[in-house]
């Protein structure tokens, strides 16, 4: 049976064989089925070729120079490529079923005959090629299900009547699809209130995709979040999946969705409005089908006022809005927090398993937390290795007095104590950005927006 050419298909083979007849055959054969070609004669040329052009697939020959019945140099060849993610199909006059074994054993895809029947061979090669192209379209779904086994695991503490407030909320919010903005301090959890939200929506048997928009390089944002085609710009080797397809029918988090250049903006919100977007390199338009939870510790009112958040973006982000209090507003879950970070970092580092003493609830309970629950984990995490008796003092988790909440810090306007904290984050910093806004657990560009509204200097 003639096969049809396939004129779309754009997948470039590499043809390996030190037989010039034998590659002149292949590439009449495959370029008239659609594919690209190019060649190599010999071992070295087909490690150069595999490292200069990334092939789509390799047809590899068995046997080179060396010899021309063992196939240990094919063999070879192929243990150097194993880590390439290409899909390779041994060829071989001679062919037996020990030798397809060991190939088959060490990477190879599938085995092939010589003489090859033309409709046997062209169909291992469109086969290999849609395997391919599932794997990569699917590549983040191995990550997706340890996330999520992981989530169902994952500790919610709602003892205090805020988070009661905050819980009853989520059971009414979570079954539908309307965005969800999330508001809250560095270190509140809003991340780990976006996974539970996830947890009791509709959707929950989907993936979950989290991106960290404030660490995302203005050149790749289109990348990361609409995926790319194999050569669409400099070092695009391979396609590439965007966030919006591994999220369709499931929940898509923006972290940290004030950090977005407004430059930015406009190419997120078009997708928000229709659901429509482009693969970079790609005419064709492409749906979506997600649901979006944001956070934020900035003022977004604020930055829109300010002309570097803009509104309607805003107006799609916040259909509904949780605001998480932060832990010195939620101290009946201290304890119960505690506790859980104490099993936890007791099995980590082996150790028996701690208590915690009065006076150190107490402290617990005194210290301000301004990295709100973050700053508890490290705190207890500390303490644990620290700890050498059964249970876990005071003095153990050496929490600094004068952040407590009967430190007597004096009052002042908030911004004027902004304004301090940045400075001294520099000072300790030598002027390094990058390096304060670690300190300070904000973003680079929500640091240089600071910087430019109090009129400081930095080292650019």
């Amino acid at each position: 049976m003639q096969q049809t050419p396939n004129k779309n298909n754009q997948a470039t083979i590499l043809l390996a064989d030190d037989d010039e007849d034998i590659r002149l055959a292949l590439a009449l054969l495959l370029s008239s089925q659609g594919y690209k070609t190019i060649e190599a004669a010999n071992a070295k040329e087909v490690i150069t070729q595999t490292n200069r052009q990334n092939p789509d697939l390799i047809l590899l020959d068995m046997n080179f120079s060396r010899d021309t019945t063992s196939g240990q140099e094919g063999l070879e060849i192929l243990a150097q490529l194993k880590n390439n993610d290409i899909p390779i199909i041994l060829m071989t006059a001679w062919a037996n079923v020990e030798l397809a074994v060991n190939g088959l054993k060490q990477g190879a895809s599938d085995f092939i005959e010589k003489p090859w029947n033309k409709a046997k061979l062209l169909n291992s090669i469109n086969q290999q090629l849609s395997f391919k192209k599932i794997k990569q379209e699917h590549q983040g779904y191995q990550t997706l299900l340890s996330e999520k086994q992981s989530n169902k695991n994952q500790t919610w503490i709602s003892q205090s009547d805020a988070m009661k407030q905050i819980e009853q909320l989520i059971e009414q919010i979570a079954p539908t699809d309307a965005n969800i903005l999330i508001l809250g301090e560095n270190g509140t959890g809003k991340s780990q209130l976006a996974k539970r939200i996830h947890q009791f929506s509709s959707r929950q048997d989907k993936p979950l995709i989290s991106v960290n928009m404030a660490a995302i390089p203005d050149n790749l944002f289109e990348s990361e979040l609409f995926g790319h085609q194999k050569g669409a710009f400099t070092d695009a080797k391979k396609n590439r999946i965007g966030r919006f397809q591994l999220a369709d029918q499931g929940t898509l988090f923006f972290d940290e969705i004030g950090s977005l250049p407004f430059n930015l903006q406009p190419k997120l919100l078009r997708v928000l409005e229709t659901g429509e977007y482009e693969v970079l390199g790609s005419s064709q338009t492409q749906n979506t089908n997600s649901r979006l939870i944001s956070a934020t510790n900035a003022e977004l009112s604020k930055l829109v006022n300010e002309g570097l958040f803009r509104q309607d973006l805003l107006y799609r982000l916040n259909t509904l809005v949780i605001t998480l209090p932060p832990l010195r507003e939620r101290l009946e879950d201290i304890k119960p927090l505690a506790d859980t970070f104490i099993d936890q970092f007791c099995t980590k580092y082996h150790k028996s398993i701690l208590s915690l003493s009065s006076d150190a609830l107490t402290k617990l309970k005194q210290h301000t937390w301004p990295g709100n629950i973050r700053e508890l984990s490290h705190a207890i995490e500390r303490a644990v290795l620290l700890s050498t008796n059964e249970e876990i003092t005071a003095q153990a988790l050496l929490l600094d007095n004068t952040n407590s909440q009967d430190s007597g810090i004096a009052l002042q306007p908030l911004e004027q104590a902004e304004r301090q904290l940045i400075e001294k984050a520099l000072s300790v910093s030598s002027g390094q950005v990058i390096e304060a806004a670690k300190r300070l657990e904000i973003s680079r560009n929500a640091l240089y927006r600071r910087l430019e509204k109090f009129g400081i200097k930095y080292e650019s």
